[in-house]
């Protein structure tokens, strides 16, 4: 399990590496700071479409094959993103990024998913989600310290590296008893959607990292205008309750269990999203940096307990296509979030745009109330 774990956290820093450091490239390219944003953008959109088609491949290989081809892939892209003098280029590698790593997150879902039982699988999540929240603050954090010392390319020249020696480990990487490999025809999908809880699961999760990339996207405009003074590290210091994400991912199995419960873990990680979103409408800075402990602790216990909810009630068949999906709803709603709550921002401010996502949070709720329904009539 543990080469599995090493190489969720290096396949999130990949995809995160890029972020501390785009002001950086943005100068030594002479490119607006928008053109070096795209860095980060032009690698999300893959991650809502491709998952789904791993999903259905991984239903014929196993996990660990589809790992060994692109992890090597992906510390490839690496060493080339340090050694290219072309913007261009760039772009161009990290749009192939874009579609390794759902390759990368579908694979290891559905491998460490298939290792486990049905009484284990809960478990086995909810460290994978803590290894992707980890993943994320490695990478931004690594890359930058790296960059203040040598420069912006060793930080990608040390990633490929890192990512080269887990492609290694993977080697040492057993195959999954529980999974059954089989060639699906494409009504699978549609059977797999009709599910009772799946649906309401899945669209709930969209709400879910709809709501969370729209707050983390313009959290860093809402200090700069509570705090005009504002500076980088102050900025970063802002997403500090990011790291309460690890505690409650690893602590969601207990929690579910004390509650009776995945449905009941999930509508109440929901209702305090929801009512975090009260605490990031008042117009103090210590306000934010507080409540943003609270707002990541519900969104990953969440996270956690729906994608190993949704592996349990899979069972030992389709787990490729049902991690496909799950990882394809997750990143359509962060395309989404990323994006289109900024018009609302724009013309009504901070408040309305609070005010809209907190809309989108009743709704997630009010479908995770049919997953309890539909639990209970199947």
């Amino acid at each position: 399990m543990l080469p599995a774990i090493i190489n969720t956290v290096l396949c999130l820093s990949a995809l995160y590496a890029p972020q501390p450091l785009l002001p950086v490239i943005s100068a030594e390219f002479a490119v607006s700071r928008e053109a070096a944003a795209a860095l980060t953008t032009i690698t999300f959109i893959p991650l809502a479409f491709a998952p789904l088609a791993y999903g259905y491949l991984l239903e014929s290989i196993s996990a660990t094959r589809l790992l060994k081809l692109t992890v090597p892939l992906l510390a490839l892209t690496e060493l080339l993103f340090a050694a290219t003098t072309s913007f261009p280029l760039l772009m161009l590698i990290r749009l192939v990024q874009g579609l390794l790593i759902p390759a990368i997150l579908t694979s290891l879902m559905t491998y460490l998913s298939g290792r486990a039982n049905r009484e284990t699988v809960q478990r086995a999540m909810a460290v994978y989600i803590a290894a992707t929240i980890f993943g994320g603050f490695a990478g931004r954090l690594t890359s930058g310290f790296i960059a203040s010392w040598l420069g912006w390319r060793f930080s990608f020249l040390g990633l490929g590296v890192s990512l080269l020696i887990g492609a290694l480990l993977l080697f040492r990487l057993p195959e999954s008893k529980n999974l059954k490999l089989s060639r699906p025809k494409p009504r699978v999908l549609l059977e797999i959607l009709q599910r009772p809880a799946f649906t309401p699961i899945y669209f709930s999760i969209f709400c879910l990292f709809l709501v969370f990339a729209a707050v983390m996207n313009y959290l860093p405009f809402r200090l700069i205008e509570l705090s005009p003074q504002a500076d980088e590290l102050r900025i970063g210091l802002i997403y500090s309750g990011y790291t309460m994400g690890i505690v409650t991912s690893l602590g969601a199995p207990r929690l579910g269990r004390l509650l009776g419960g995945e449905t009941s873990a999930i509508r109440l990680g929901l209702l305090c999203f929801t009512a975090t979103l009260i605490g990031l409408s008042f117009p103090q800075v210590w306000m934010l940096f507080g409540t943003m402990f609270l707002f990541c602790g519900a969104m990953f216990l969440v996270h956690a307990t729906a994608s190993g909810l949704v592996n349990r009630l899979a069972g030992g068949e389709n787990r490729g296509l049902t991690n496909g999906l799950y990882v394809s709803f997750y990143y359509a709603g962060g395309a989404v979030g990323s994006y289109l709550p900024g018009l609302v921002y724009e013309q009504f401010g901070w408040n309305g745009f609070i005010l809209v996502l907190t809309l989108i949070c009743l709704l997630a709720y009010l479908l995770s109330r049919r997953i309890s329904i539909a639990q209970t009539a199947s």
